[in-house]
């Protein structure tokens, strides 16, 4: 069985794209409720959505008989001919992301394509683990302030930095968490501590091996809700220990123990 097939079976879902307006209307109310945002500052609107879909692009959806529980837009982007960029996925049904990404994964191969980029909070634990144990993609650069302020109740009062997610369809990593098995990277477990967490604050260490552990809080949105001061410590941490590492050339190869694995070259 082809892995957006057993997955979506997995999740109970029919996954499908979508071309009626109806439709993105629907994928247009799912994100708002997923991410509340303000009236001008929706993740997508419904004409781009009907623009993109009728030019070639991914809009797929996942279902549960009438009601769409997840849904996904993406669309071409440079180099031509060889990647598809993630713009949105959001889903409120246990499973349903992860259907609809590796839908998203045979529809990108059918098309000859190889990869598939988005970006993504790197502080938020779970989209990490997602995006690099159960997808096997890698953050391939660090992106600082990348939207600006956003005005939607999971980022708002944050600043948005990003990872540059990179999906790499056929590569070892991505081969091995379609087939079910989340990656984990070799050398998780030699990981020098270069950020830990400590009664729910940052501390950097000085780690001068060639593998560190980037350790993330458990639950940023919590912190943010609870503490900003303590999200903000957690944002400039990171940014300055992964940001900086990545800067200097290191290579992030997983997500392990609660932190990102990265390695010097």
């Amino acid at each position: 069985m082809r892995p957006e097939a057993a997955a979506a079976g997995k999740a109970g879902v029919e996954l499908r794209e979508l071309h009626e307006i109806p439709e993105f209307e629907q994928a247009f109310r799912l994100f708002d409720d997923i991410w509340h945002p303000e009236p001008l500052n929706a993740p997508v609107s419904v004409e781009m959505m009907r623009a993109l879909s009728h030019a070639g692009n991914y809009v797929a959806g996942a279902y549960d008989g009438e009601e769409l529980v997840g849904a996904s837009v993406g669309f071409l982007a440079a180099p031509v001919g060889e990647v598809l960029h993630s713009h949105v996925t959001g889903a409120v049904r246990k499973g349903a992301g992860h259907a609809l990404k590796l839908h998203q994964r045979a529809w990108a191969l059918a098309r000859g394509l190889d990869r598939v980029t988005w970006t993504f909070d790197p502080l938020v634990r779970r989209n990490a683990h997602f995006n690099l144990a159960k997808l096997g993609a890698r953050p391939e650069a660090y992106l600082r302030e990348f939207y600006g302020v956003m005005a939607d109740e999971v980022n708002a009062g944050d600043e948005s930095d990003r990872l540059l997610a990179v999906w790499r369809l056929t590569s070892p990593e991505a081969v091995t968490a379609a087939s079910g098995r989340p990656y984990q990277p070799g050398r998780a477990a030699e990981a020098e501590p270069g950020l830990l967490a400590e009664y729910g604050k940052p501390v950097a260490r000085v780690a001068g091996g060639r593998v560190v552990l980037v350790e993330l809080p458990e639950d940023i949105e919590a912190v943010r809700r609870a503490d900003p001061g303590a999200a903000r410590a957690w944002r400039l941490a990171v940014r300055e220990v992964l940001g900086g590492m990545m800067d200097e050339g290191a290579t992030v190869t997983g997500f392990a123990r609660g932190g990102y694995v990265v390695e010097r070259q």
